[in-house]
């Protein structure tokens, strides 16, 4: 089953890459597109009461694996009804919202907008208990049942659902766009695995949302450009001018997040063939200060580079020594860049108390380093003494 993360966000973006239509996803599951049509909301009449998501304590909201699948869990008497709300692409684009009666007694479901698209057709039945927006409708849920409705980005006057993808194939296709930047595979412990999902969740905000506004925050434009060119999504070509000009202003800044900015800068001049750009951003990165990474992860698309950074610093594996958090575990880690154009993947495996680094780089191999150890060899394996 995927593992489930809870954010501190308080709006998901939804959508389906390569469409325009976009919507914020509330706190309690609500929906809010984008262009301006109403909001889609959710009501559950349950044994004891109506229950109102929006106003109740009892709802915890997490994204699935990090990905813009996201998961609302309402406590009711005997249980959680779970709403869960994916975009996908069929029929010119719909958001999909699953409801699953997790309790053990049947329920009721409303939803406030009839112009969605069904399952099964919408009865007249009377809502009573609660006053709800006028074209609201009710379907009841038995118990371990569930439902799906359909809003259609394009607009509809309602009609059945078509057959559409599961949630776990939409979280399966987010997780492999987002871990064609990089990839991590790590241990519960230490919080590693929960960056791992946050950095996707960081990913998959950047390509619905899109880049931070360069007036505001011109390293986090500039490092969101890199990113938005490894995921797939943005053509470096077409990003090489206004990063460029972005450049200039965060070269004499001497933050951790400019010289992170600085080298996503350097790898998308290298994707879109700008040499003599690469040559000219890497002399700006060796004449500035270099400052350490800080002591804990950001909360925002520039964990990625922390994470990364922890793995390899050019082509320092592990510069400060492998966390105490992995020590014994399996740890793997897969395009951790080295370079403007070389990145590594690394897996490590414990042979009791020493660590077993298996090494792939690709691209243009670099001099990779550890204490007591260096090769240049585009791949291996090395055991390393035991960690003090």
């Amino acid at each position: 089953m995927p593992h489930q993360v809870v954010l501190d966000v308080p709006m998901i973006t939804a959508g389906v890459v390569g469409q325009r239509w976009r919507a914020s996803l509330t706190p309690w599951g609500g929906i809010e597109p984008w262009d301006g049509s109403a909001d889609l909301d959710w009501f559950v009449a349950a044994d004891d009461r109506w229950h109102v998501p929006r106003n109740e304590a009892a709802v915890r909201q997490s994204r699935v694996d990090g990905t813009p699948v996201v998961e609302t869990r309402l406590r009711v008497p005997g249980g959680d009804v779970v709403q869960t709300i994916y975009s996908c692409a069929d029929a010119g684009g719909l958001t999909v919202i699953e409801v699953a009666n997790e309790s053990s007694l049947p329920v009721a479901v409303a939803f406030n907008r009839r112009d969605v698209l069904t399952e099964r057709p919408v009865a007249d039945v009377p809502i009573e208990g609660i006053e709800l927006p006028v074209g609201s409708f009710v379907m009841p849920l038995g118990h371990r049942a569930r439902i799906r409705v359909a809003l259609a980005h394009g607009g509809t006057s309602g009609g059945p659902l078509p057959a559409v993808p599961t949630a776990a194939q939409v979280v399966r296709g987010w997780s492999a766009l987002a871990d064609r930047a990089s990839r991590f595979v790590l241990p519960e412990g230490g919080g590693g695995a929960a960056l791992a999902r946050q950095i996707v969740a960081a990913r998959c905000e950047l390509v619905l949302s899109g880049l931070a506004d360069p007036a505001d925050d011109p390293a986090l434009f500039v490092f969101g450009a890199g990113e938005l060119v490894r995921v797939g999504e943005g053509r470096a070509n077409e990003l090489v001018d206004d990063v460029a000009a972005v450049v200039e202003t965060i070269a004499p800044d001497a933050r951790w997040e400019s010289g992170v900015a600085l080298s996503a800068a350097a790898r998308l001049m290298a994707v879109a063939g700008e040499t003599r750009a690469v040559r000219d951003i890497e002399r700006i990165m060796h004449s500035r200060p270099q400052a350490s990474a800080p002591d804990t992860a950001p909360d925002d698309l520039f964990a990625a580079a922390w994470l990364e950074s922890q793995v390899a610093t050019g082509g320092t594996l592990f510069p400060a020594g492998i966390p105490m958090a992995w020590r014994g575990e399996s740890v793997e880690a897969y395009g951790v860049p080295t370079g403007s154009s070389s990145t590594v993947a690394l897996a490590v495996r414990w042979h009791g108390a020493r660590p077993a680094v298996l090494w792939e780089q690709q691209g243009s191999p670099v001099l990779l380093t550890a204490p007591g150890w260096s090769s240049r060899e585009p791949a291996g394996e090395v055991l390393w003494p035991a960690p003090r």
